[in-house]
């Protein structure tokens, strides 16, 4: 089968509605796409070619479906849990990769999912790390944050001084709330606008777990679980509408206590 038929059965499974890959498999592809996919083969056979397209479907994100940063890109990260809580103890499948991780919701075991996107819903770029990794340290590589500029907004997981100047440097501002221990600051009322609009990505989070399942406890491998989330990824860059936002630029000198 082409490495090219797998992975767009991924990404229509990711946008089918679908929970499981086997049953969209079974009931869509081999009974009502046969005519576009005319080397189907068994369902056993197509999880064992799955881990051959992780890396032509993550080119395929990085270079074709990845938007372009306008100035403003909001940055956020969210947990994947590979099991609950309950069966940390007794879990196989990612023993040794996923760590514990603690999130606004609680301790949980698995990965974090660190996205940037800009005001439109595009994705400019992700990263995937083990779940205990600080919020902040993917943005210390350059690679994460090579083809963003201007304004970033994220929220008080981001507080750092020396990644708000490593960032500063390379022309990006970090734009932060405040935690209730800190003295307040003066910020241009611009940037207390886009802190409110930060939800644009909590949207886009919301999208990718509920959409397009990203995230599930029946992995069996780990490179199956990248092709998931690659699929995921990609079947969301592609929906024809993505939630936005109405930013207006203008040069602003007002200053507002925050």
């Amino acid at each position: 089968m082409p490495k090219a038929e797998i992975m767009l059965i991924m990404i229509l499974f990711h946008d089918s509605g679908y929970r499981c890959l086997k049953h969209f498999y079974l009931e869509k592809v081999c009974k009502h796409l046969r005519h576009l996919f005319p080397r189907v083969v068994s369902y056993n056979r197509f999880v064992e070619l799955e881990r051959e397209v992780s890396i032509p479907l993550a080119l395929f994100i990085k270079k074709v479906l990845l938007g372009k940063c306008t100035g403003i890109s909001f940055v956020d990260s969210t947990p994947l849990r590979v099991c609950r809580n309950q069966r940390i103890h007794i879990h196989k499948v990612f023993k040794g990769i996923a760590q514990r991780g603690k999130c606004s919701m609680g301790w949980f075991f698995g990965f974090k999912l660190h996205l940037i996107c800009n005001e439109k819903g595009e994705l400019l770029n992700f990263m995937i790390t083990p779940g205990d990794i600080d919020d902040r340290k993917p943005l210390e590589y350059k690679a994460f944050v090579e083809f963003v500029y201007g304004k970033s907004v994220g929220d008080k997981g981001y507080i750092g001084r020396n990644l708000f100047q490593r960032l500063f440097v390379d022309g990006i501002q970090l734009i932060t709330k405040l935690k209730s221990n800190m003295k307040g600051a003066l910020m241009s009322v611009s940037d207390k606008r886009q802190l409110r609009k930060r939800a644009i990505i909590e949207t886009v989070n919301d999208e990718l777990k509920n959409i397009a399942q990203i995230e599930h406890s029946r992995h069996r491998c780990f490179d199956n679980f990248i092709v998931n989330l690659l699929g995921a990824i990609a079947a969301y860059c592609l929906f024809p509408k993505k939630p936005c936002i109405n930013v207006q630029r203008t040069f602003d000198t007002q200053l507002a206590l925050f």
